[in-house]
């Protein structure tokens, strides 16, 4: 059997839906044999991997424990979703002060146990501060830790598909950039329909700007509708990204969607958002965003939003002030 790479790959709540998903999709794509899943919650973690060994995957050496510097230990690779689940009526911001102290413990557990991880994958939400969070904590470079961000552009293929009923492949370079959540910014002028530019059909017959704005706003709120129609947050499509995110830190195929980077280019500064990027074996790479007056003025409101909520966290002292950054981490 031959896989992408040998080196261990540590899914973080494992016991979860999403996670539990991630670690079967790590085995069909044949990521690595060398797979470890982590959990504190023990029982619900042995029964994860007792039915993925029953799954019968072959040459999968298969661990886990509910000890973090068991599970971290050697670890090259690392994809979290250990966070708590978003439920009915609640925004990823709700989740806010629960889930950026899980990110601060699992940055510590990465800087104690595995400080030569080569990448972590962060998404549980707010993605983007658990993202920055976990980074700050773990010592690592800013290059070495993404977060999921491209699952809202697979949103918006998905929307644009079924409105201008074709197949979803013929829906190119979709992209939302800047913040995972209801203050994302929806680009129309990256993306084409069947070849054609996406922005030369809205205002026309083809899409009426009225259908444009609707449209935007299902893709806004698209993780609430998977909570409207299933009774539970996505696990699937997280699952599937994130893993295809790690495959290409390990040098796979690329990502062809945006990631959550860190952030510091003059105009937007000490920040987790998503960018055009792209991810490999030495990290993730990003460029600015380019687009229309109004795309990035919706940008700009998306990095101030992303700013707010960060600064709450400074405030409720789970980070420190952004002055103070470079003395918990030294590549800040």
């Amino acid at each position: 059997m031959e896989f992408l790479t040998n080196e261990k790959l540590t899914i973080v709540g494992a016991a979860g839906m999403i996670g539990s998903n991630m670690a079967q999709t790590a085995m069909m794509m044949h990521l690595t044999p060398n797979i470890c899943l982590y959990d504190p919650f023990a029982p619900a973690l042995e029964g994860v991997v007792e039915e993925l060994r029953h799954c019968a995957f072959e040459g999968v050496n298969l661990t886990f424990s509910s000890d973090a510097a068991e599970a971290f230990k050697g670890s090259s690779y690392i994809v979290s979703s250990g966070g708590a689940a978003r439920k009915a009526g609640m925004t990823r911001e709700d989740l806010l002060k629960g889930n950026a102290e899980i990110a601060a413990q699992l940055g510590r557990d990465i800087h104690d146990y595995c400080p030569d991880v080569k990448h972590v994958v962060i998404i549980f939400n707010p993605a983007d501060i658990t993202g920055l969070v976990t980074l700050l904590y773990s010592g690592l470079k800013p290059s070495q830790v993404t977060t999921l961000a491209g699952l809202d552009s697979t949103r918006l293929r998905s929307e644009l598909a079924k409105y201008f009923k074709v197949s979803p492949d013929e829906i190119r370079n979709c992209r939302t950039y800047g913040g995972h959540g209801e203050q994302m910014a929806v680009f129309a002028s990256t993306t084409t329909v069947a070849g054609k530019q996406l922005s030369s059909l809205i205002g026309t017959d083809a899409m009426p700007q009225a259908d444009w704005d609707a449209l935007r706003q299902r893709v806004i709120k698209g993780g609430a509708k998977i909570i409207e129609l299933r009774g539970r947050s996505s696990f699937q499509s997280p699952s599937y990204l994130s893993i295809c995110m790690i495959a290409a830190a390990m040098g796979g195929r690329p990502f062809a969607y945006p990631s959550g980077v860190y952030v510091n280019n003059g105009e937007f500064k000490n920040i987790m958002m998503a960018m055009e990027s792209s991810i490999g074996r030495q990290g993730v790479t990003y460029k600015d965003v380019e687009g229309t007056p109004e795309e990035h003025k919706a940008l700009a409101d998306s990095y101030k939003h992303l700013c707010d909520m960060r600064d709450e966290v400074i405030g409720m002292g789970i980070i420190p002030p952004v002055a103070e950054w470079s003395k918990l981490n030294p590549n800040m």
